[in-house]
């Protein structure tokens, strides 16, 4: 009879749970597992929202592959995810794709590439990181000429986000 009432006690609680689980949703999954280090599952979890189209899968999946966190470090592989998250869109492919260019890591370096990349990202960025995308944008057109620099807005200016299917 104990086991009985324990159990009608406790069948409700796991199905609570289980609900709100799947309530969070495989995104936060993915970054609750990244987040415990569990490099590995993280990858897992976020590769096939990233293959869908999901802008921010994409940009952290990016950031596994230039880290090398759950997979070898790939610097290509980070800038084709950075750059699919960027052409989304978002805010934080678009600084990481514009210093994959800055640095030349996984693409040619490319300085007006990187400051177009960093023009969107602080226009795109949640207002915490906008400052930082701006002083960061803003060093790299010292590396520019003045027509550098209208090149990169200008491109910037002509840039439309590729919605993925």
């Amino acid at each position: 009879m104990r086991n009985l009432f324990e159990t009608a006690l406790l069948t409700p609680t796991l199905v609570l749970a289980l609900s709100m689980s799947a309530l969070a949703g495989p995104l936060e999954d993915a970054y609750g597992a990244y987040e415990r280090g569990d490099y590995a599952t993280a990858v897992l979890l976020f590769r096939p929202l990233a293959e869908q189209g999901n802008a921010q899968a994409q940009a952290q999946l990016g950031f596994m592959f230039n880290a090398g966190r759950g997979v070898s470090q790939d610097y290509e592989q980070a800038a084709a995810w950075y750059r699919r998250s960027a052409e989304g869109g978002n805010a934080a492919g678009q600084y990481n794709l514009a210093v994959m260019y800055d640095k030349g890591h996984g693409v040619p370096q490319d300085w007006v590439l990187a400051h177009k990349w960093l023009i969107l990202a602080t226009a795109n960025a949640p207002r915490q990181q906008r400052d930082y995308y701006a002083r960061i944008r803003d060093a790299v057109a010292f590396k520019l000429t003045p027509a550098q620099i209208d090149e990169a807005q200008d491109l910037a200016n002509a840039w439309r986000p590729v919605r993925e299917r």
